[in-house]
């Protein structure tokens, strides 16, 4: 069959011309990334929407890097398939070892087909990784987790075989020997990408053992579950996001070099302070006397327990929002002894009404207040009614206006290669 007949063109697929510039694709790829994003589509148009949101960015995978698509207009979908045979780089060149730099896969387009030699195993074993949740308090002041995990361990007792002591190795006919199988996944219009599998037949070691020749001990299946006693050590001043990694205490697969097990730290909201980089806020509640007044006390506990106290002077008046800042009392730098600073935001009591109950009460403590500036003059006056619990986000609601930003989901202008990212599994 040929290649060239099934090839789908990228270009019309992003609706640009083979002439297009890297501007022009990046465009075109944005505008139907936002259209086919299956997160805005409803639930019966979902697979088709996933479909189509994954071919159009694997064409601008392609179209964007200057690279690929040099291939791509030379050699079409075959230069990315080695089920076709054939692409650049001649014969003495490995098509799988290509698609391995380019994409981290095996190839993608195609229909079934020989290919270049087997798929090869891995050398190593996957990284594990998972979100592990921290309090502010527990980045400001450090922490060492113990805990035991459980974990897939080569089996002691047949060393990662499979099978009892002696007895011979018959190949599996379902891999061939080789432990891992090639599939082709579709994932769109003419387009698939090529996997590699573990082979279940044999668990991956390439030879197939009757039930009766496998090891007691794992059931033929090579490894085994184990706990293991592990620490986790988070350094002060940490920050959502880091990294901490285990080295090799991920699962242990036989004849491959165990992964990593890697924490990703999520940071928990807080009552009080809020974060950014090394830096706190939280807010300053002070009544309208301490406002007009001053003040002298502990505006707010601390992440170690410490009261920070304010001497805010007589004279000074405070007004709501205003932001009063503290050096050095945000979040501990990893490495030294800097801190960042903290930020207090100025929010105001203001007295319940009716606090002034007499009239005399009112005239006085008018007379203590700055007299009112001068009245606006007005041709006509009207006496209108109004409400006093408004909310300033409802202005312009679904009047089609597009300043008002009340979250409908829009192109995001930046210059930044990342588009619009699908998180459906």
């Amino acid at each position: 069959m040929d290649g060239k007949e099934e090839d789908v063109d990228l270009y019309a697929l992003l609706g640009v011309d083979k002439s297009a510039s890297p501007n022009d694709i990046k465009k075109a790829y944005r505008k139907l990334a936002l259209l086919h994003h299956p997160d805005k589509v409803s639930e019966d148009k979902r697979v088709e929407s996933e479909a189509k949101f994954k071919a159009i960015t694997q064409a601008y995978e392609i179209l964007r890097d200057d690279e690929k698509r040099e291939l791509y207009d030379t050699h079409g979908m075959a230069a990315f398939d080695p089920s076709r045979g054939g692409g650049p780089g001649g014969p003495g060149m490995d098509m799988n070892d290509i698609l391995s730099q380019m994409f981290g896969m095996g190839g993608m387009g195609g229909m079934p087909g020989g290919g270049r030699g087997m798929p090869r195993r891995p050398r190593r074993s996957p990284d594990e990784e998972q979100a592990y949740k921290v309090t502010l308090e527990e980045l400001y002041k450090g922490k060492t987790v113990k805990f035991a995990a459980e974990k897939q361990v080569v089996c002691s007792q047949c060393k990662g075989s499979g099978a009892k002591e002696k007895v011979a190795p018959n190949p599996c006919e379902k891999c061939r020997g080789q432990g891992v199988r090639e599939i082709l996944r579709p994932f769109g219009p003419g387009l698939a990408r090529q996997e590699i599998i573990r082979c279940d037949h044999c668990e991956g070691s390439g030879n197939y053992y009757k039930e009766k020749d496998r090891c007691k001990k794992c059931k033929g299946k090579r490894t085994v579950k184990e706990k293991k006693a592990l620490e986790l050590y988070i350094d002060r001043g940490s920050m959502q996001g880091d990294r901490i990694v285990l080295q090799g205490e991920a699962d242990q697969l036989p004849d491959q070099t165990p992964g990593d097990l890697i924490f990703h730290l999520v940071e928990e909201p807080h009552d009080v302070f809020t974060r950014i980089g090394h830096d706190l806020s939280a807010d300053l509640n002070v009544t309208l006397a301490e406002a007009l007044t001053g003040f002298s006390r502990v505006v707010v506990k601390h992440l170690d327990g410490r009261g920070i106290h304010i001497n805010y002077p007589r004279g000074k008046v405070l007004r709501p929002g205003q932001v009063l800042k503290v050096e050095g009392e945000g979040m501990p730098h990893k490495r030294g002894e800097a801190k960042g600073d903290l930020y207090l935001v100025v929010k105001i009591e203001f007295p319940k009404d009716g606090w002034l109950e007499s009239d005399d009460d009112h005239e006085a403590l008018k007379k203590l207040l700055p007299p009112p500036g001068s009245p606006i003059a007005a041709d006509e006056i009207d006496d209108v009614e109004f409400t006093d619990d408004a909310d300033i986000e409802e202005m312009g609601a679904h009047q089609g206006d597009p300043r008002y930003s009340g979250g409908e989901w829009e192109e995001d202008e930046d210059d930044g290669e990342g588009g619009p990212q699908c998180a459906t599994q």
